[in-house]
């Protein structure tokens, strides 16, 4: 099984998107404030349907206690400013995925407390800024989830 991170998320929609994806994809999701909404806003809880029952999230204060939680995880920061493309990864169950928030991507500080190979990015056409951030982790989840077989040894 696999955790996003969603580092400061902005978009309640996106939010939703992301917890409708990891209960359908096992994931566990984790945000870490401040958040750009409530749990209770209306445009995250239509974009996630009723698949707010079926995902595990857990509600982080700050980077520092999110980060101490998987200090013995191997640890993927997804940007914009990766140096080693997703898909040319080996994955492997238990791996842990942060994403920054939408209007600035992921902080230096949390890309640089990675090793270089383990500060990924989505390849795009050269001159664009970013994906939607719910469209970069169904690409980044769907290929560790491909890689492991789509959980079929679960």
């Amino acid at each position: 099984m696999f955790d996003v991170i969603l580092y400061q998320p902005e978009i309640p929609p996106n939010t939703g998107n992301i917890i409708r994806l990891c209960a359908n994809t096992g994931a566990r999701l984790h945000l870490v404030k401040p958040l750009g909404f409530t749990l209770e806003d209306k445009q995250l809880l239509r974009a996630g349907l009723d698949y707010h029952e079926f995902a595990t999230i857990t509600v982080h204060e700050n980077w520092a206690e999110c980060a101490e939680r998987f200090k013995d995880r191997r640890l993927f920061a997804v940007s914009t400013k990766g140096t080693q493309q997703y898909d040319l990864v080996d994955y492997a169950d238990g791996d842990v995925f942060v994403f920054g928030p939408e209007s600035r991507g992921l902080p230096a500080e949390i890309r640089g407390s990675v090793a270089a190979q383990q500060c990924i990015r989505v390849p795009m056409v050269p001159g664009n800024r970013s994906l939607n951030l719910s469209n970069a982790v169904a690409v980044v989840i769907y290929e560790a989830w491909r890689q492991s077989g789509f959980g079929a040894s679960r």
